[in-house]
């Protein structure tokens, strides 16, 4: 077995140096340390490089910064520790115990260090809920065998209650491994805001998510400030040799080609999960038959549909029409050519679309590698010759004609030609 441990951060840099000090016995047996920023206004990125294998950037949310860390993890068993808890000694022997007699994932016991009295009764009561109902938080030290991770697809973009969710359906998939062993965990909370109060307002929280509450609302409620959300849209063709990325064949072949544009769909749905802003939806062509297709809804979790429409922009304004007609949420359509277009973009994107009624993000070749709308607005696909120079000027007059107001993001490339290609190459090659 080999474990990534993955530790979310913000602002924790006075602390920092001690939890990861205190790591560095696992990674001395063979762990790998990933430590994700959500954009820390303090000097923790520059600890974390000191005592971490890698350190990464991600939008501000457990969820979204833990799956950026999933995503790059080589570990067989993933570890997801927040940055106020600590381990015990033998937690990486404990955790291959487990799964050598069968488990997929588990979670410790929990010790609430703090002031007041009464935690070691919290810490209890939390333990044997945990048990008794199969559903693990954060503060617990949550592990699950990678492969069963990736193939639920992650923790939901949720800015609340991303652990509930997620136990809740690795629940499913198989019982939880509840180890005696424990994880010790700063009882700050409970020491600044008054124990009942605390538990009172933990546990509401967590029986109205249960009934179906909205997690951005119980955010708030719990005095965090969510990021703004958005769903999102991924148009995506089938891989099919001589069909897809037709213009890279002269360089790869048919076949190149289509593995080419398969690899071009990955790094975009890794994109997508990791911006976490949202529900999100793979529109597929000509049909979500494809082995592809299958494989990322059986093995990943994705939800797939089969685009409807003549040409681009009616299979746009088909998929935005079907996510208006069931929710108000932002709306975003990506493509999946445009290996430029990160996390940090889409925020940004779902940022604008607060404020404004499109957002757009333009490419070098005179189209767009992405457009959000904040509500319906169907004229904004009308009359545009897809596949041109001309898309975004187009869509900036449209928007005008409209009396839309429009944000546009920074100018980004995507792969349509041999030379593109190797840009990207050249890219990754840079990266390793």
């Amino acid at each position: 077995m080999r474990l990534s441990i993955v530790m979310p951060v913000l602002d924790d840099a006075a602390a920092l140096a001690g939890r990861l000090q205190a790591l560095q016995v696992f990674r001395q047996r063979g762990a790998e340390l990933i430590v994700v920023d959500g954009g820390s206004r303090d000097a923790s990125m520059d600890v974390a490089r000191h005592g971490a294998d890698r350190v990464l950037q991600a939008p501000r949310g457990r969820a979204s910064q833990m799956n950026a860390g999933a995503a790059c993890a080589q570990g067989d068993v993933l570890l997801f520790l927040h940055a106020d808890t600590v381990l015990p000694d033998d937690a990486d022997q404990a955790i291959e115990r487990a799964l050598a007699h069968g488990a997929d994932w588990g979670r410790f016991d929990v010790r609430i260090v703090g002031r007041h009295p009464l935690l070691p009764m919290v810490a209890w009561l939390m333990n044997g809920r945990s048990r008794l109902t199969g559903i693990a938080t954060g503060d617990q030290g949550l592990f699950v065998r990678t492969a069963l991770f990736r193939r639920l697809g992650g923790f939901d973009p949720l800015p609340l209650m991303e652990d509930v969710a997620l136990s809740a359906r690795l629940r499913r998939a198989a019982p939880v491994a509840a180890l005696r062993e424990r994880v010790q965990t700063d009882g700050r909370r409970w020491d600044t805001h008054g124990l009942w109060r605390t538990v009172w307002l933990m546990w509401g929280l967590r029986l109205r998510f249960a009934l179906g509450a909205d997690a951005q609302t119980l955010a708030r409620r719990y005095g965090y400030t969510p990021r703004a959300d958005a769903a999102l849209a991924i148009m995506a063709r089938s891989p099919v040799p001589g069909q897809a990325k037709t213009r890279l064949m002269p360089l790869l072949g048919a076949r190149g080609a289509a593995r080419a544009h398969r690899a071009l769909v990955l790094h975009t749905l890794t994109t997508v999960r990791v911006a976490s802003l949202g529900p999100a939806i793979i529109w597929c062509a000509p049909d979500d038959q494809h082995r592809l297709w299958c494989v990322l809804r059986e093995r990943a979790g994705w939800r797939t549909r089969v685009q409807q429409g003549a040409d681009l922009g009616e299979r746009m304004a088909h998929a935005m029409a079907a996510h208006f007609a069931q929710s108000q949420r932002a709306w975003i359509v990506v493509g999946t050519d445009a290996p430029s277009l990160n996390p940090d973009v889409l925020q940004q994107l779902a940022d604008a679309l607060q404020h404004h009624d499109v957002g757009m993000v333009p490419a070098e070749d005179g189209g767009y590698v992405a457009l959000g709308l904040r509500r319906a607005i169907a004229g904004v696909f009308r009359d545009i010759h897809w596949g041109s120079a001309s898309v975004a000027e187009a869509t900036r007059a449209r928007c005008a004609q409209l009396g839309l107001s429009l944000w546009e993001g920074p100018l980004l490339w995507d792969v349509d030609h041999p030379s593109d290609w190797q840009r990207w190459l050249a890219i990754q090659s840079a990266s390793r």
